[in-house]
């Protein structure tokens, strides 16, 4: 038998995707001995939409790494396209705050990017760990975790708190038996692709009863092209379907994309209701969709994420270094999460049930894009964070 790898730290992170990575960025730059560990390889891909809105940009480059999004070649976009009801709407980005476009990047290249910051900054990111176990005290506080690597040796890391950023099928949640406290009505099915060389009007979102479509600009000189409806409707997926649904729901966009380059395959999302859940307990917290996941059909999932990461690396710094009340803080956490989310939450559940007439859904953009405004302003509004203080602000 391998002999078992020990080792102790400040806080432990489960999961090194954005949010995961991001959060132990802003933890290892105010001084705290990191450890992030994840049972994938580094930059590996996953299911995204890639836009990040405003709130994610501003993040990004308060943080000093949005030089890095744009080197890697992530297309600026400058403005976002919306056809419903027989109407095209274009709302053009406006320079504000350090943000002065709009970025989707693949996840092979914004995740590396948040993970070569948090080791940069002193953090430690093991691949190939799956956790098994949490470690417990004898007071039901959680002090650490338990797992195994690639190689099947056994492994112990122990934390001041132990923070799950695993995905919306969080082990970490399901050790901890963390309530789901506002569980979503609805799910939409989502087929999508990739095509080289498709002319796009920025973030274009199409809008018809029963099916949504649009195109996102992404790395590599390609777009990612989707469509959403009922999982009845998309079924199994594949080029047909999206086709069927394009042709529906944009035959402008579907026109343009019989004119690109083929696409590298036809992925298919077949949906999950969005669920916040109790996002901390004692020794432990949970961040990105392992607290707080909604239908992809927002496009938002990863602007939250990367909100929810410094408002939880700002109540995990209070713990470790300041010595504040981790019932309170952690609690806070939750609480100013819950408050920024609610509204985002129960719209986006609405549009993803596809419950809506050509009538109502202008009136949802609005409230949406209210409810975004709102996030960005809180997020303009705090004070720099550890070393990220010398990063400078907008």
């Amino acid at each position: 038998m391998q002999p078992e790898l020990t080792s102790r730290h400040d806080v432990v992170v489960v999961g090194a995707r954005a949010a995961g990575a991001a959060t132990a960025m802003l933890l290892a730059r105010s001084g705290l001995d990191v450890l992030v560990v994840d049972r994938a390889s580094y930059g590996a891909d996953t299911l995204s939409t890639h836009a990040l809105m405003r709130g994610a940009v501003l993040q990004l480059h308060r943080w000093g790494v949005l030089d890095r999004v744009v080197a890697a070649g992530t297309p600026a976009v400058r403005r976002t396209t919306f056809r419903y009801a027989g109407e095209k709407v274009v709302v053009n980005v406006k320079p504000a705050g350090g943000v002065d476009a709009l970025y989707a990047p693949r996840r092979t290249v914004l995740d590396p990017i948040l993970v070569d910051a948090a080791v940069e900054a002193g953090a430690e990111v093991r691949y190939g760990i799956s956790v098994t176990e949490l470690l417990g005290d004898d007071r039901g506080g959680v002090i650490g975790i338990r797992g195994r690597d690639a190689g099947g040796r056994p492994l112990r890391a122990f934390g001041r708190l132990v923070i799950g950023a695993d995905g919306m099928r969080s082990t970490v949640a399901q050790l901890v038996d963390a309530r789901v406290e506002r569980r979503g009505t609805a799910r939409s099915a989502t087929a999508y692709g990739y095509w080289s060389g498709l002319e796009t009007d920025g973030y274009e979102w199409n809008f018809r009863p029963d099916a949504v479509s649009g195109a996102i600009p992404t790395n590599g000189g390609q777009a990612c092209v989707f469509v959403s409806a009922t999982p009845r409707r998309i079924k199994g997926g594949g080029a047909t379907v999206l086709a069927d649904i394009l042709a529906a729901t944009s035959p402008d966009l579907a026109a343009r994309l019989a004119a690109a380059g083929p696409a590298s395959g036809v992925r298919t999302f077949g949906g999950r209701p969005g669920h916040l859940r109790r996002s901390w307990g004692p020794g432990w917290a949970l961040v990105g969709d392992a607290g707080y996941f909604k239908d992809p059909l927002s496009a938002h999932g990863l602007t939250d994420a990367l909100r929810d990461a410094e408002l939880l690396a700002r109540a995990a710094v209070a713990v470790c270094v300041d010595g504040a009340d981790e019932h309170v803080v952690l609690a806070d956490y939750q609480s100013r999460r819950d408050e920024l989310s609610f509204e985002l939450f129960d719209i986006v559940d609405v549009i993803a049930g596809h419950r809506w007439t050509d009538e109502e859904i202008p009136r949802l953009l609005l409230r949406l894009s209210a409810a975004m405004v709102e996030e960005v302003e809180m997020l303009a509004a705090l004070p720099p964070i550890g070393a990220f203080a010398q990063l400078g602000s907008p």
